[in-house]
């Protein structure tokens, strides 16, 4: 991953950012819109693009661009840098690589413990019932 050549890749656009705000709210285009085309990046390798496909498919629209948008702070140029970050953050979880599970066996000991326990709540239990007289 080419960090250089991911941030030159990245397109962005300011919006007016929604909810309460005032009149500055009517005014300024704070929110910032970041666009990333997946199939595109020269900054990613073939794999790299393939396990991102994996990983944050959720985050992708149909034709792989990742949408991020902020509207935390009131400066435009404070919510492109958060929004950057939160970019590079998202890319970097997605490139991790799940460990693989290793199976375990249950060890005998607890097998005799649990069924032991088992016996042991089952008398108590029968214990509770009134003796059958025949």
């Amino acid at each position: 991953m080419n960090q250089e050549v991911l941030l030159s890749e990245l397109q962005f656009k300011a919006v007016r950012s929604s909810g309460a705000g005032g009149q500055n709210v009517n005014k300024v285009a704070s929110k910032v819109e970041l666009t990333f085309s997946l199939d595109d990046s020269l900054g990613l390798s073939d794999e790299e693009k393939y396990l991102l496909k994996q990983t944050i498919a959720s985050r992708l629209t149909k034709d792989n661009f990742l949408l991020l948008q902020c509207d935390e702070s009131r400066s435009q140029h404070k919510n492109k840098t958060l929004v950057i970050e939160r970019f590079f953050k998202v890319i970097e979880e997605g490139l991790v690589v799940p460990k693989q599970r290793k199976p375990t066996k249950v060890p005998k000991q607890v097998k005799i413990k649990r069924l032991k326990t088992k016996r042991i709540a089952s008398e108590k239990k029968a214990n509770r019932k009134p003796p059958e007289i025949n």
